[in-house]
């Protein structure tokens, strides 16, 4: 990917916004072409209809016309997304699954670097394939049914191919130097791009457990639970992880609870 021949395009419909945003890239990207596309979507899509697409775009989840969903159905772009929101969940989640990135309003340069930088390490190769192999529009759709509450699956990164990483195969998720883990119940480890707080909100919490800042647990994984010094637990898990995992006692009723019902 040529950095010195990226188009980028923004549609916001607030336009002190787009003009904000479009200085934030300037600052970090320099050499990118960046415009501001109309911030409705009967006007963004006659654009895409008449303009070669960009190569990737800032989409606001809503437009001063509708929800951005209902451009993508009738533009069909070509281009990488980052979404923009300051809300909705369903979206973050949908965004989150398919490594498209997204940014929370008020957006922060740094947070905003890191999406430039994602969108960096994806070969054009990955992204034709993506939307050779899927529908977005559908897939969007479907991941923000009401009927899907819960996180299912992870698109994991490996060196040159992504694989899915489905949620009942793994067994628990660990920090460790800021980065996030997922165990599967083979005991093979991968790498998420998910916090544990943001995992909390996206995964069913009647399957997972909060145990401590450190680790998050599946609860088929528990094999045996100990009391502990001063009312806390220690966990015992299949496989084992390597370190000891106590549950505190703050947290011991409810995880009690939470293994009793």
């Amino acid at each position: 990917m040529n950095s010195n021949k990226i188009r980028a395009a923004i549609i916001e419909d607030e336009r002190p916004a787009a003009r904000l945003l479009s200085g934030m890239i300037s600052a970090l990207r320099p050499e990118w072409e960046i415009e501001m596309l109309p911030g409705n979507i009967a006007g963004a899509v006659q654009w895409f209809a008449t303009h070669d697409h960009p190569d990737i775009l800032f989409l606001d989840i809503h437009l001063s016309d509708g929800n951005s969903f209902l451009f993508i159905e009738q533009a069909r772009p070509q281009s990488v997304i980052i979404f923009t929101t300051a809300y909705d969940e369903y979206a973050v989640r949908a965004f989150t699954v398919n490594s498209i990135d997204y940014l929370l309003k008020p957006i922060h340069q740094e947070r905003l670097e890191e999406a430039i930088l994602k969108y960096e390490t994806f070969s054009n190769q990955y992204f034709n394939k993506f939307n050779e192999q899927n529908d977005m529009l559908d897939i969007l759709r479907s991941l923000s049914s009401p009927d899907k509450k819960f996180r299912t699956r992870f698109l994991v990164m490996a060196p040159n191919r992504y694989y899915t990483l489905m949620v009942e195969d793994i067994a628990f998720f660990y920090t460790e130097d800021k980065v996030t883990f997922a165990v599967t119940n083979a005991g093979q480890e991968h790498v998420i791009d998910l916090t544990l707080d943001k995992l909390t909100e996206q995964l069913d919490p009647d399957m997972f457990f909060r145990a401590n800042r450190q680790v998050i647990l599946h609860v088929k994984s528990i094999v045996k639970i100990e009391p502990y010094f001063q009312n806390k637990i220690v966990v015992h898990t299949k496989p084992e992880f390597r370190d000891q995992i106590l549950v505190s006692r703050e947290k011991a009723t409810a995880f009690k609870l939470w293994l009793n019902y």
